[in-house]
């Protein structure tokens, strides 16, 4: 206990005074700028020793400091995720909310997203289908928008450019596939639009098996229709789709397309400033 103490004193000794400090007529050393007291005194082997003590503004730069901090890390995830820079503010809030009861399940699952990494969890994540343009990948975007916001990463991407770069690749295929098992939460888009032939086929496959046996969620958005996917066009398709029923849980995804809405707006937008 006593060279604890000696070490105590030491620090006390050798740690530099707050710029920001001078001694009030109270006696007492405080921040010139939010007056609050700099020092505190410990009664060590008989003396009164003065250790230095944070300061109310000086907790406030720190907690500022790791929010900037907290932020810059969110946006890197970001880039990373998405390719398109539109997706990164895709976000629960600036839901239209046209189908409240969809909305609401999209969002619990992203708050509930912990739940869905842990190893007991069958059933991890999300198999969006249904009509072009109602959301899918509007959803999909704001789960990992979110999931980044807790501090998860993400990466989001489609079908047509993992197929073309593991096409494009003489080796290392097994480990660009391996590779995408690095983000918490895989998100891929359009399965189904990728060009039939039996290799593709065989790197959807790998891609879809490689992440179920990893243990982690994932997201896929499909145009296909709850019948094209109970009725596959080949075994192919019915291999990948059944092992996406053994960790995804389906959901249609329906209602009037936002896409269209979007173009209207900004048709309006146009004609506004032609003046037509």
């Amino acid at each position: 206990m006593e060279d604890f103490n000696a070490i105590l004193v030491e620090m006390a000794k050798s740690t530099p005074r707050n710029i920001k400090e001078y001694l009030a007529p109270d006696g007492v050393y405080r921040c010139k700028v939010c007056q609050q007291p700099t020092r505190t005194k410990k009664h060590i082997e008989g003396k009164d020793i003065e250790f230095p003590i944070t300061c109310d503004c000086d907790k406030a730069a720190e907690a500022a400091r790791k929010e900037r901090e907290r932020l810059e890390e969110i946006d890197r995830k970001r880039r990373i995720c998405f390719n398109q820079a539109p997706m990164r503010s895709w976000s629960f809030e600036n839901d239209d909310r046209s189908n409240v009861i969809l909305s609401d399940a999209m969002r619990r699952y992203a708050e509930n997203f912990p739940e869905f990494l842990r190893q007991d969890k069958k059933i991890r994540g999300l198999l969006l289908f249904g009509p072009v343009g109602t959301g899918k990948s509007y959803f999909a975007a704001c789960i990992a928008n979110r999931v980044i916001e807790m501090g998860y990463s993400a990466k989001m991407t489609n079908f047509a450019t993992l197929t073309n770069d593991l096409q494009g690749m003489n080796e290392g295929r097994n480990q660009y596939i391996e590779d995408l098992n690095r983000y918490a939460l895989l998100i891929i888009d359009d399965l189904g639009a990728e060009r039939k032939s039996e290799y593709m086929q065989e790197m959807v496959t790998n891609i879809i098996d490689s992440r179920y046996r990893s243990g982690l969620p994932m997201i896929i958005t499909t145009n296909l229709s709850s019948d094209e996917l109970k009725k596959p066009e080949n075994i192919s398709y019915a291999r990948i789709y059944d092992r996406l029923m053994g960790c995804c849980f389906p959901q249609e995804i329906t209602g009037p397309s936002r896409r269209k809405k979007e173009l209207r707006e900004s048709f309006g937008d146009m004609r506004a400033i032609l003046g037509l």
